[in-house]
């Protein structure tokens, strides 16, 4: 995870002695940084640093509602990136507090993710071209103030999260399916058509090296959320856009030379989901976290499916490995931690947390 130690060393002390009360405290004794949209008290949008202790460290303002938080492995600066179909993206240095907005193409939206590459050079950001909704990975110089240099198709509608694999050299982009238009809001336009997939997009040449594309029988099933787990397997969640009549499966996995496969969770779990995975998570003892605020549930399996663990709670959704479990955040403020049989909180921050958690390996 995203070490107090390690962040330090990419923010620098400069931004350490910035901090005031609370704040330097929560730096000083905590392990682990966690980065996140949400909105303060007086309903303002922000992105947020969150120590492993649930304590709030730093704030910065964002034009409008954020998704989720990406951090340079170089520079230490983190981008916001909007909820779908917002078009900004905000830059934030902690080390100066400088912060710098990103605004989408004309014709283009930001989809809420985005993912850097290891030598910190590029930023790719899920996007959608409006007239066509088409799906596209826009390709971002973060060496020359983020300056957006071109794009590529992700062979999809609707794509969502992405990573960036374990050998550094493979993006992986959920394509949820779900054909969207800013003249309709959040309105899904295409149900009964979706046609969800998974691919993988080579970094070098920016081509489709690997597609995992979804059954007939399951094309109402939204792939969306990503964790990269171990031997080169992502993890998904998915978004059941069916009548919920029948329980169909939402959590699966996805490697480049292996066809796609569900975990076998329980029935009666799947259940408690209520078709919705909101977050997923994968921690260092090989454990899954997903996270359902339909359900108010968050459930952590091993990588066959069994469930480990079950922490309720309202509009749960934000889901980050830890060094003993998982840490989970909610649409109250609250701020959790699960690890095996154990759970601990709910801890009340002065925020209201988005859908998503980011942390990095130090």
């Amino acid at each position: 995870m995203w070490s107090r130690r390690a962040f330090l060393r990419a923010a620098g002390t400069g931004f350490a002695l910035s901090l005031t009360g609370n704040g330097a405290d929560a730096l000083a004794a905590t392990d682990a940084v966690y980065a996140t949209a949400a909105r303060d008290q007086n309903g303002n949008f922000i992105a947020a640093l969150v120590s492993e202790n649930g304590t709030l460290i730093s704030t910065t303002a964002l034009p409008g509602r954020g998704h989720d938080v990406t951090r340079c492995p170089i520079t230490g600066k983190y981008v916001a990136f909007a909820r779908r179909p917002g078009t900004f993206a905000v830059v934030f240095d902690p080390n100066s507090g400088v912060a710098q907005t990103i605004t989408s193409p004309d014709g283009r939206h930001f989809y809420g993710h985005g993912v850097f590459t290891n030598d910190g050079k590029l930023m790719f950001a899920t996007e959608n071209e409006i007239d066509t909704a088409s799906g596209k990975l826009g390709i971002y110089d973060a060496t020359d103030s983020f300056r957006r240099i071109g794009e590529w198709d992700t062979g999809g509608i609707g794509p969502h999260d992405l990573l960036l694999g374990a050998d550094g050299r493979l993006l992986c982009v959920a394509n949820g399916g779900i054909e969207t238009h800013p003249d309709f809001g959040r309105q899904k336009l295409n149900i009964p058509t979706m046609q969800p997939s998974i691919v993988w997009i080579e970094i070098e040449s920016g081509h489709i090296i690997a597609r995992h594309e979804l059954p007939p029988e399951q094309h109402k099933l939204s792939t969306r959320h990503l964790a990269v787990g171990e031997g080169g397997r992502i993890y998904f969640g998915a978004q059941d856009q069916g009548d919920l009549v029948e329980t169909m499966p939402l959590v699966g996995h996805v490697h480049p030379h292996e066809e796609l496969g569900w975990l076998a969770v329980p029935a009666s779990d799947l259940r408690l989901l209520k078709g919705y995975v909101g977050s997923i998570a994968f921690n260092q003892s090989g454990e899954i976290c997903v996270t359902s605020p339909e359900g108010g549930i968050a459930l952590v399996l091993d990588q066959n499916g069994s469930v480990l663990s079950r922490t309720s709670s309202d509009a749960i959704c934000g889901a980050a490995s830890d060094r003993s479990g998982f840490a989970l955040s909610n649409g109250l403020g609250d701020w959790l931690t699960t690890g095996g049989e154990t759970s601990t909180g709910p801890q009340r921050l002065p925020i209201q947390f988005d859908n998503h958690l980011f942390t990095a390996d130090a």
